[in-house]
């Protein structure tokens, strides 16, 4: 048994020629914190409708046409998550350069004015650790496994790296794999077996950002209308790695424990088109209304894995490495802003986007251009994923409001709340029974439903003449539960209960936030 033990899954190491990716990975690369500069962080991003900050670039591109003056910007800190686990693998505390931009004001007219920006901000930021430990009474990872094999449900990849001919789906992941090789098997099917496990420790670092490049061109008309629009290119770069050991109970080989390792990084770039208008309903009213529609973020992407299993004396690996397609939902956003004078701004914004309609798709091959020497990449939609993807994920709706009042010209003084609704169905899971290729190259069996999200924040700003320091505190918190794996349960086998509780896990995360700027 030990000896087969020591065989890797180096079937796994094939490409396969389609692959998808999972929910759960998706919705990390799907959303957005709020970044941008101190003054719109310190606000709760709720300057959409009163324009004039650079960061209304990416949520409403009318908000660039209030500017009158040309204007460059830097924004840089610290964000630090609070009770966070020592990990070798992640650091609590990390610097982060959020934002550099310009803004170039054309003068057309007395009040008419055509505007250029642009504008890098780091939407994503997913330096976080992870940590979970309970109890499993019997229930383990490796038994859901077994209990696939039982029903049919196994088509492990052969020793040549191709699925069964007879099984074109499965829903064997990587994992399944491992233990199907080198676990599960005594001699034969009938003699397989599995390993109850008394309790689990887990701990993961979540690591790397999102980087938004956007450009923006903008106006107003007479001072009544205010138009834009910007392109966006996103610059993904994302890694994880993480230790799961559970605590075996007896087992024929008295083995008191299996550590599973998974590091996963996903690159890529995608585009998106934002348009957004800013209207005065009233001639010479301060009051503004604003309109924005983001199309989906069309993404390419590409990741890869290493992935092992060990007890300690014996290990198992699983790698692999493909390209894959996610197009990020609409996202439709109304705003409002009013000033009283030159001392007081309100805003407040409202977005939407349903996350179940989020789209995965498989590469279903390369086709080339000779007369142009260019390559095009076709997909097609991952319908399983997809339907998985609607029970899974909800619309999430996001409120922002915020103040800024300005007790002397010089100095500005902010305050701000932003909340977004949760992004997952209460009653969700990774579904590791997919008849999908997302499931099969899944290298992972946990994931979180996470909740609200609360972010508070608040600001102060000074301009000397043509510069302006502004400094912003924002405190977001969210709370989720965990799950180590999918629960399964088959009345018609013998032992059919793999249940692991939910364990509630937090994400609270402070960040200080720093810009210069300058007027010309």
């Amino acid at each position: 048994m030990k000896t087969r033990f020591f065989l890797t899954a180096a079937a796994l190491a094939v490409l396969m020629p389609a692959a998808a990716q999972e929910t759960y990975e998706n919705a990390k690369i799907a959303t957005e914190d709020l970044n941008g500069t101190a003054r719109y962080v310190g606000m709760g991003g709720a300057g959409d409708a009163l324009g004039a900050d650079i960061s209304t670039i990416s949520t409403n591109p009318a908000g660039i046409g209030l500017f009158r003056h040309s204007k460059v910007d830097v924004s840089a800190g610290m964000v630090s998550q609070q009770n966070a686990s020592d990990y070798s693998e992640g650091d609590a505390t990390n610097l982060s350069f959020d934002q550099a931009g310009f803004v170039w004001v054309a003068r057309k007219g007395d009040s008419s004015f055509f505007n250029f920006a642009f504008n890098y901000h780091k939407s994503r930021n997913f330096d976080y650790i992870l940590s979970a430990d309970d109890r499993l009474n019997e229930a383990s990872q490796n038994k859901l496994t077994y209990i696939k094999l039982f029903n049919d449900m196994l088509y492990p990849v052969s020793s040549d790296g191709y699925v069964d001919d007879e099984h074109p789906y499965h829903s064997c992941n990587q994992l399944d794999d491992i233990y199907f090789r080198n676990l599960l098997y005594a001699s034969g099917e009938d003699n397989a077996y599995y390993y109850p496990a008394e309790k689990y420790l887990f701990d993961r670092a979540h690591k790397g950002y999102i980087g938004e490049y956007d450009f923006n061109f903008s106006g107003n008309i007479n001072d009544r209308v205010y138009l834009g629009v910007t392109m966006g290119i996103h610059d993904v770069h994302y890694r994880h790695a993480s230790d799961y050991t559970e605590t075996l109970m007896n087992n024929p080989e008295n083995i008191t424990s299996l550590n599973v390792y998974d590091e996963r990084k996903i690159t890529g770039t995608g585009i998106d088109v934002k348009v957004g208008a800013i209207f005065r309903p009233i001639e010479y009213s301060p009051f503004l209304l604003g309109l924005s529609i983001h199309t989906p973020t069309w993404y390419d992407l590409n990741t890869r894995n290493y992935t092992e299993v060990s007890d300690g004396s014996y290990t198992a690996y699983a790698n692999e490495s493909y390209d894959y397609k996610v197009y990020t939902p609409w996202k439709f956003g109304l705003s409002a802003g009013y000033t009283i004078g030159q001392t007081v701004a309100i805003g407040a914004a409202f977005e939407y986007a349903d996350y179940g309609s989020m789209s995965t798709r498989v590469n279903t091959g390369t086709h080339y251009d000779y007369y142009w020497g260019d390559a095009y990449t076709s997909s097609e939609k991952d319908k399983e994923m997809n339907r998985h993807t609607e029970r899974t994920l909800k619309g999430v709706s996001t409120l922002k409001v915020g103040v800024e009042v300005k007790p002397i010209k010089e100095m500005a003084l902010r305050a701000g709340y932003n909340l977004s609704t949760a992004l997952y169905n209460k009653d969700g899971f990774k579904d590791g029974t997919l008849q999908s290729n997302g499931s099969y190259y899944a290298s992972a069996t946990d994931f979180t439903n996470w909740k609200n999200t609360n972010r508070f924040t608040c600001g102060v700003g000074f301009n000397l003449d043509r510069f302006n320091l502004d400094l912003a505190y924002q405190y977001s918190t969210s709370e989720g539960d965990f799950y180590p794996f999918m629960s399964y349960s088959d009345k018609e086998f013998y032992d059919y209960d793999n249940k692991a509780g939910a364990v509630k896990v937090e994400n609270k995360r402070h960040q200080l936030l720093f810009t210069l700027g300058y007027t010309f």
